[in-house]
C-alpha cells in the first residue's frame, strides 16, 4: 500500500488508489452498482470476512463513497448505498470490466454486461478529446505534468 503522505507521489491515481485501491473495496463498490445495499447482502455475493466487510464498509461510509443509512429499529439495521462520489466510480469500474474482457478472457466470455437502462445498449468507456470531440485510441494520448 502507498504511503499516506504521498512523499514523492503527486500522482491522482496514487491518492485514488489509496482510497480504492484493495481489492474488497473496489468488489463492495462493483456489487453496490449492482444493487446491493445491505450488509447481508454483500456477505451473499462476495467470499469476505464479516470483520473485513465491515472495516471497508466503515472506510468507504468515512470517506463519503458510500452512506449508512438505517432501514430498520429493532434490531437496529443499515443499508450503504454509493452517494454520488460513489456512483462516479461508474466509469472506472466499468473500463475495468472492459480491459478484463479483452485481455483476461474467459471460454464463457464476460460475466457481466454494463447495458443503458433507457435502450438495453451495450455500454463502453471511451476516450474522447475535450478540445476536438473525437474518440481518441490509446496510442493517440499522452500523460504529461500539468503543473
Amino acid at each position: 500500500m502507498l504511503p499516506r503522505t504521498y512523499e514523492g507521489q503527486d500522482c491522482s491515481l496514487a491518492r485514488a488508489l489509496e482510497v480504492i485501491g484493495e481489492r474488497w473495496t473496489l468488489l463492495i463498490v462493483r456489487s453496490a452498482l449492482l444493487g446491493v445495499k445491505r450488509f447481508d447482502g454483500f456477505l451473499g455475493q462476495l467470499p469476505i470476512a464479516r470483520n473485513v466487510l465491515t472495516n471497508r464498509l466503515a472506510r468507504l461510509v468515512d470517506l463519503g463513497i458510500m452512506e449508512r443509512v438505517p432501514y430498520q429499529d429493532k434490531p437496529v439495521r443499515h443499508e450503504y448505498p454509493l452517494t454520488p462520489m460513489g456512483r462516479d466510480l461508474t466509469i472506472a469500474v466499468i473500463a475495468l470490466m472492459q480491459w478484463g474482457d479483452r485481455n483476461l478472457p474467459t471460454e464463457l466470455g464476460p460475466p457481466r454486461r454494463a447495458e443503458h437502462i433507457g435502450c438495453d445498449g451495450h455500454v463502453s468507456v471511451r476516450m474522447g478529446c475535450a478540445k476536438c470531440d473525437r474518440d481518441l485510441h490509446d496510442e493517440e494520448v499522452a500523460v504529461r505534468r500539468a503543473r
